[in-house]
C-alpha cells in the first residue's frame, strides 16, 4: 500500500469494507479498524456473514467512512486475508488503544455470549 493511499485512512474512526457474495453482489460494512505496516485490520465475529464472503472471495474495497458507512474519500482495492484472534491478539490491543472504553465494553459482552472473533487484514 503506498504512503497517498494509507494518508486517507490516518485520523479516521471507521472504515466501509465491502465484501461480494457469490453472486457479485457487494455489500459494505463500516468497521473500526487500525492500520499497522501498510495493513488495515478489523475484528469481527467469527460467524458473521462477511466472514463467509471473503473466504469465497478475498477481494474487497476499503474507505474511510462515518459510522454509518456515509463515504470520507476514495475506494481502495485490496485482498482481505482472515487470522484467528487468537493468534493476532496485538491487533486486539491496538483497537483496545484506539477506541478506549467504548472496545473494552464490546470485549467483555462478547466474552459473556462467548462470540469468537477473527481478524480481516487487507492489503490494498
Amino acid at each position: 500500500m503506498s504512503v497517498d493511499k494509507l494518508a486517507q485512512f490516518s485520523k479516521q474512526k471507521y472504515v466501509n469494507l465491502e465484501t461480494f457474495k457469490k453472486s457479485g453482489q457487494a455489500v459494505r460494512t463500516p468497521l473500526w479498524f487500525v492500520e499497522e505496516n501498510g495493513v488495515l485490520y478489523m475484528r469481527t465475529p467469527a460467524a458473521s456473514a462477511k466472514v463467509r464472503r471473503i473466504r469465497n472471495n478475498p477481494h474487497v474495497r476499503v474507505v474511510p467512512s462515518d459510522v454509518r458507512g456515509n463515504l470520507l474519500g476514495l475506494w481502495q482495492d485490496g485482498e482481505a486475508r482472515l487470522i484467528d484472534a487468537d493468534e493476532a491478539k496485538w491487533v486486539n490491543d491496538l483497537i483496545k488503544r484506539k477506541y478506549g472504553l467504548l472496545k473494552r465494553l464490546i470485549d467483555l459482552r462478547s466474552r459473556l455470549k462467548g462470540t469468537k472473533a477473527m481478524v480481516i487484514a487487507v492489503r490494498v
